[in-house]
C-alpha cells in the first residue's frame, strides 16, 4: 500500500489556504498537508479588525463576484464551498468619485478600469484626445506584445485621460503608475480585444462586450462577518496541519523528498515532504528556491512591490456624500491616493450611533516617503486632506488604526507574464513537485489568488499522481 502523500504549503494566506482546500478535495484519502505561517496569523492581507466597537478590513475589503468571462469567481466558488454564501452581502451604494481640480466628481461610466468606451461620457472629467484614437487598419497590439496601459492610452487618448482616470484607478489596485503596469497583466481583457481592434475605444467596447453583466448585478461583495471568516473556513475545512511562527528558511532537494528547514537558526527543525507549495511573495520564494533552482531564483527575485499604510478612523456623525468612496490623481498633490467610506458603501456596517468608518490608503509606488510619517502624522495628514476635498471639517476621530503594508502590492511591468510562464516552465521541468503561487504572479485580488493556489494544488496532484504506486 502507497505511503500517504506530505504536502508542505508555505504561506498561510488565502493563497495558500486556497491550495491546501483544493489538496483536500483531490489528492488520496490521508494526504498530509501542512501549512508554514511565519508569522501568528493566517489570512495575509485579509485581515478584519475592531475599530471603536465595530468590524472593520485592515486588508482586502471585498472581491469580484464574476470572472472575466461571466462565470462565478473563484472567490464565490470557494466561499459556497466553504458553506458561506449565505454571508455575502454587496455594497450598497455603488457610486465613486475621483478628486479633480480639488474637487469630487463622480467616476464616469462606460469605462474599463478607466479607459473610456464613450467618449462624451467622461468629458467632465477628461478631455480625450480622440483625432488620435484613427483607425490604422492594423490591430493595437502585435501578437504576443505588452506595453504599460500608460502608453497605450496615452497615445491613442491623450494625458488627460491617463492621469485623471486611469492612473488613480489603477494606483488604487496596485499603488502603481498606469505608465508602468503591464497591460497583458492589470488589464487582460482589454489586451486580448487590443490585438484584434484597430482603436482604443473599439477595444474597450469589444472586452465589455465579451463579458457581459447583467443589468442590476453586483461587481463587488464581501462577508458579513468579515473576511477573516473565509481564512478561518478555508484553514478549518482543508483539515491541514497549522504551524504559526513557523518560518521556512531553506529548501533542499533529496534524492528522494524536499527538505525544509524551519524556524531559528540556533535551533532549526527539520522537515521532509514529498511536494512543497511555495505561496509566499516573490523575494521570500526567491529565497527559498536559490538551491534548487537559482535561475528561477533570479527571475522570481526580480518582482518588485509597492508599501502602503491604511489609515481608519472613526468619526463621530461626519457631513459624507453619499459615496462609496473617492480616487486621487497624483498630480492633485495630495498624500491620500484613495478613501472609502465603509458605513456608507455597506449598508451591514451603518451603525444606529450615527459613527462613521472611513479608511484612507497612501502609499505610491516609487514615491513611498510618505509611509516613514509616524502614525500620528499619517492620521492627521489624512484627517486634513479628508477635510480639504469635502470642503467641510470633520470632527476629530474617537478612534483610528493604521495598518502599514510593506511589499503588499506586486508592480507587474510590461512583459510580467512572459517572465513567470517561462520561470514556471523552467521549474516544472527540473522539479515537477516544486509550484509558485500567488499574487507576485498571477495577479491582485482575492479570486485571482484563489484561482493561483488551486491551480498549484492541481500541478502537484498530477506530479505526485505520476509517480505514486
Amino acid at each position: 500500500m502507497a505511503r500517504p502523500w506530505r504536502v508542505a504549503i508555505v504561506g498561510g494566506g488565502i493563497t495558500g489556504l486556497a491550495a491546501a482546500v483544493r489538496l483536500r478535495d483531490r489528492a488520496p484519502t490521508g494526504t498530509e498537508i501542512t501549512v508554514y505561517e511565519q508569522s501568528g496569523r493566517l489570512g495575509g492581507k485579509l485581515r478584519t479588525g475592531e475599530l471603536a466597537g465595530g468590524p472593520v478590513e485592515f486588508g482586502a475589503e471585498s472581491f469580484l463576484m464574476r470572472d472575466p468571462a461571466g462565470g462565478e469567481s473563484a472567490a464565490v466558488t470557494l466561499i459556497r464551498r466553504l458553506g458561506l454564501t449565505g454571508a455575502i452581502v454587496h455594497p450598497t451604494v455603488g457610486q465613486a468619485a475621483l478628486v479633480v481640480d480639488g474637487g469630487l466628481r463622480p467616476v464616469p461610466g462606460g469605462t474599463l478600469v478607466g479607459v473610456p468606451g464613450d467618449l462624451d461620457k467622461v468629458a467632465a472629467v477628461a478631455q480625450p484626445a480622440a483625432a488620435a484614437d484613427r483607425d490604422g487598419g492594423t490591430p493595437l497590439l502585435p501578437p504576443d506584445a505588452d506595453v504599460s496601459v500608460g502608453a497605450l492610452v496615452r497615445d491613442r487618448l491623450g494625458d488627460e485621460v491617463v492621469d485623471r482616470l486611469v492612473d488613480p484607478m489603477l494606483g488604487g489596485v496596485y499603488a502603481g503608475r498606469a505608465d508602468d503596469l503591464s497591460l497583458v497583466t492589470t488589464m487582460p481583457a482589454l489586451a486580448r480585444a487590443a490585438r484584434v481592434e484597430h482603436t482604443l475605444v473599439g477595444a474597450v467596447r469589444a472586452a465589455q462586450a465579451a463579458a457581459p453583466r447583467a443589468p442590476g448585478a453586483p461587481v463587488f461583495g464581501t462577508l458579513a462577518g468579515g473576511l477573516s471568516t473565509l481564512v478561518a473556513a478555508a484553514a478549518r475545512e482543508s483539515g491541514a496541519t497549522i504551524r504559526r511562527d513557523a518560518a521556512v528558511r531553506e529548501l533542499h532537494r533529496t534524492p528522494t523528498a524536499w527538505r525544509l528547514t524551519v524556524g531559528p537558526t540556533r535551533d532549526p527543525e527539520f522537515v521532509e515532504v514529498d511536494a512543497v507549495l511555495l505561496a509566499v511573495p516573490a523575494r521570500p520564494a526567491a529565497r527559498l528556491l536559490a538551491g534548487p533552482a537559482p535561475e528561477v531564483a533570479a527571475t522570481v527575485g526580480g518582482l518588485d512591490y509597492a508599501s502602503v499604510a491604511l489609515v481608519t478612523m472613526a468619526l463621530p456623525e461626519p457631513e459624507l456624500p453619499e459615496l462609496s468612496g473617492f480616487l486621487v490623481p497624483a498630480s492633485e498633490g495630495l498624500l491620500i491616493k484613495a478613501s472609502t467610506f465603509f458605513t456608507t458603501k455597506w449598508g451591514h456596517l451603518r451603525r444606529p450611533d450615527g459613527l462613521a468608518l472611513v479608511r484612507a490608503s497612501v502609499g505610491r509606488y516609487g514615491d513611498e516617503t510618505s509611509l516613514q510619517l509616524t502614525d500620528d502624522d499619517l492620521v492627521a495628514t489624512v484627517h486634513r486632506e479628508l477635510s480639504k476635498v469635502l470642503g467641510t471639517p470633520l470632527p476629530s476621530p474617537v478612534a483610528r488604526h493604521v495598518q502599514r503594508w510593506g511589499g503588499a502590492l506586486p508592480q507587474y511591468t510590461p512583459g510580467h507574464l512572459g517572465r513567470v510562464a517561462a520561470a514556471r516552465t523552467a521549474l516544472r521541468a527540473a522539479h515537477p513537485t516544486l509550484a509558485l503561487a500567488g499574487a507576485g504572479y498571477d495577479g491582485v485580488g482575492i479570486p485571482v489568488c484563489v484561482r493561483s493556489g488551486e491551480t498549484a494544488a492541481e500541478e502537484i496532484i498530477t506530479a505526485l499522481g505520476g509517480s505514486a504506486a
